[in-house]
């Protein structure tokens, strides 16, 4: 989401300057100064010891602070999240895309189709693919241009991700479906219901919309006035500025990971419940996805809007969001309950990544609403 891609610029560029500063310091320290000698005769060459000691010590901070920074921003684990894959496959979605698919839990029931947030990957649904998995067969993807997916530049849109979702679930299964998206997940499904309407009443049986918004984001995030003051002069020249040097994106990007730097920026998706092994993976995973298609899903995200999509729609809906959430605020998820009469629950304390943080309460909710769904197979 382009705040949280915002404060990760902000770290990122401290994370540069203390390392540039760790630099200085050691190269003052080996070129030395002359100063005169204490009896006053001619001048010697020293070398200061604290240059040499507060440079080594910002390198190793900018090398290894990730692991000092977690341990104060989250909660030691007592059940940790993995990027654990199975046995995948990589399918055509149309518009020159290729996507990889994983099918994982129970072999009967009715099939849950998960769609990740923005800059994260489907090993991301670790805790729900091993709950809801139990008595639902699970269907994981990556979004386009993340993970193992691939498209090409101009195929990072949401009318595009709406396709991919298409394909997947036909790929997947012959049954009725349920489909369940967390932020730009939330936003694919909308935009499949407001685009491809029939495939929907035909193969969905429910939605569960997570922590998303159905407009752009801008508007329904802290600081929206602000925000969308500087979306054209300054948000968008910035995310194309991004996209085009995204070698360079990508290194400040890992030293940032190395530092702790976008360990302490994704902290504010989070809310007080995170821990250690959640906190790092969200991390990890939007570092390792390529920087430049992570800012054209920004820029396709200002651009996007499926208001009132699902009010015509008569396929069941749950709308789960989060009291403390600062990314698509909670009102965005009563907006949207509202417009399509849908069921509703704010979960207490948690933030953006609430799905992690109470991944208990989000999957008894969902395993209560899927419960009373109809289960029968497409004919």
């Amino acid at each position: 989401m382009p705040f949280i891609a915002l404060l990760k610029l902000a770290f990122g560029l401290l994370s540069v300057l203390l390392l540039a500063v760790a630099g200085w310091l050691l190269w003052s320290w080996w070129d030395g100064s002359l100063v005169p000698a204490s009896d006053g005769e001619g001048l010697i060459f020293v070398r200061e010891g604290w240059r040499l000691w507060t440079g080594l010590g910002l390198l190793a901070w900018s090398c290894l602070g990730r692991v000092v920074v977690t341990s104060f921003l989250a909660r030691a684990d007592t059940d940790p999240t993995t990027a654990r894959r199975e046995t995948g496959a990589m399918i055509d979605a149309g518009e020159g895309a290729s996507v990889y698919v994983e099918r994982r839990g129970a072999n009967a029931g009715l099939p849950l189709v998960m769609t990740h947030g923005w800059g994260l990957d489907s090993t991301i649904w670790d805790y729900a693919s091993r709950d809801l998995g139990r008595s639902h067969p699970i269907v994981v993807w990556d979004l386009p241009g993340l993970g193992r997916s691939r498209v090409k530049a101009d195929g990072v849109s949401l009318p595009a991700f709406a396709t991919a979702l298409r394909h997947v679930v036909e790929a997947s299964t012959s049954d009725r479906v349920v489909l369940i998206g967390h932020s730009i997940g939330g936003m694919t499904i909308q935009t499949l219901v407001r685009d491809q309407p029939d495939f929907v009443r035909d193969r969905v049986a429910g939605i569960v919309l997570i922590n998303t918004t159905y407009t752009n984001p801008l508007k329904t995030m802290i600081l929206s006035g602000p925000l969308l003051a500087i979306q054209k002069p300054i948000l968008e020249p910035l995310f194309r500025v991004m996209a085009w040097l995204q070698p360079l994106a990508w290194i400040g990007a890992w030293q940032s990971y190395l530092s702790g730097s976008a360990h302490m920026a994704n902290r504010f998706g989070f809310g007080r419940y995170v821990t250690r092994s959640q906190l790092e993976q969200t991390t990890l995973l939007a570092t390792r996805n390529p920087p430049g298609v992570q800012a054209r899903g920004n820029l396709a995200m200002f651009h996007w809007d499926a208001t009132e999509a699902l009010k015509a729609l008569n396929v069941p809906l749950l709308v789960l969001g989060g009291d403390k959430d600062i990314i698509t605020k909670a009102v965005a998820s009563r907006d949207i309950s509202a417009q399509a009469g849908g069921a509703l629950q704010i979960v207490e304390g948690v933030n953006h990544m609430g799905f992690l943080e109470r991944s208990d309460l989000y999957h008894l909710a969902i395993e209560s609403f899927v419960a009373d769904l109809p289960s029968s197979s497409v004919v």
